[in-house]
C-alpha cells in the first residue's frame, strides 16, 4: 500500500482520503485550517494523521487537492518540501464562466505544477475526470493518468489500484492539458446534456 498526503480538505480531497483509508493506504491530511485538517482526520479514522502546512509532507505521494488558482502558489510555497515526492495534481482550470480553460493553450496546471516543484519531484495528473459524488460511491471507476515518469506513473496507478479503480496512462504530462480539456467536456454535459454531476466517463473495449 501507498503512504499519502492529501493538501487540501474539500470534497475531493475528503473522497479519495477515504478510499485511501479503505483502501489501506497511510493517510496524512494537510490544511491551512489546522482545525478543519483535524477534524477530517479524525473523521476519516484508519489512523489517519494531520501534519503542518508548509513542512515537509509524510508521504511519498503528495496529492494537491486544491482549487486550481492555489494549486501551483502552494506547490511554489512548499518549494524544496516536496522534492523527492510524487505530485498529483487533481485540478481543473475552469474559468469563471465554464465555457473554458482559465489557462493558455498548449500547457496546464500540471505543467506549470512541474515548472514550480523541486527539479527532483515527479508530478502526474490524475483523477480530474472523476467527479466526487461518483467517487464517493465506491464504484468501479476509470482514472486517467499523465505523466513524464513512467516510474512516478507505476506508483500513482498502484494507489489508483488500491481504491478498486483502473488506472489508465494516457502518456506524457504534455496530455495533461487535453485532461484537463476533457474535465471541462465532463463540466458542460454536467450542466446540459446530462443535467447533474451523477456519471463517469469510463472506456470500454470492443469486442
Amino acid at each position: 500500500m501507498s503512504n499519502i498526503s492529501i493538501i487540501g480538505t474539500g470534497n475531493m480531497a475528503s473522497t479519495i482520503a477515504t478510499l485511501a483509508v479503505a483502501g489501506g493506504n497511510t493517510v496524512e491530511v494537510i490544511g491551512r485550517d489546522q482545525s478543519k485538517a483535524a477534524d477530517l482526520a479524525k473523521t476519516l479514522g484508519g489512523g489517519t494523521t494531520t501534519g503542518e502546512f508548509d513542512a515537509v509532507p509524510a508521504g511519498d505521494i503528495v496529492i494537491v487537492a486544491l482549487g486550481y488558482a492555489n494549486v501551483v502558489p502552494v506547490v511554489a510555497q512548499y518549494g524544496e518540501a516536496l522534492a523527492g515526492k510524487v505530485i498529483v495534481d487533481i485540478c481543473n482550470p475552469v474559468n469563471s464562466g465554464g465555457d473554458g480553460l482559465a489557462i493558455p493553450d498548449g500547457t496546464s496546471t500540471a505543467q506549470d505544477v512541474a515548472a514550480a516543484a523541486p527539479a527532483s519531484a515527479s508530478v502526474v495528473k490524475a483523477f480530474n475526470t472523476t467527479f466526487g459524488a461518483v467517487l464517493a460511491k465506491g464504484q468501479p471507476l476509470d482514472v486517467f493518468i499523465a505523466g513524464d515518469d513512467e516510474s512516478a506513473k507505476a506508483v500513482v496507478a498502484e494507489f489508483v489500484e488500491s481504491l478498486k479503480l483502473r488506472p489508465l496512462d494516457v502518456g506524457g504530462l504534455s496530455m495533461a492539458h487535453y485532461l484537463e480539456g476533457t474535465g471541462l467536456v465532463m463540466i458542460g454535459l454536467a450542466q446540459h446534456g446530462v443535467g447533474n454531476f451523477d456519471f463517469a466517463l469510463n472506456v470500454t473495449a470492443a469486442s
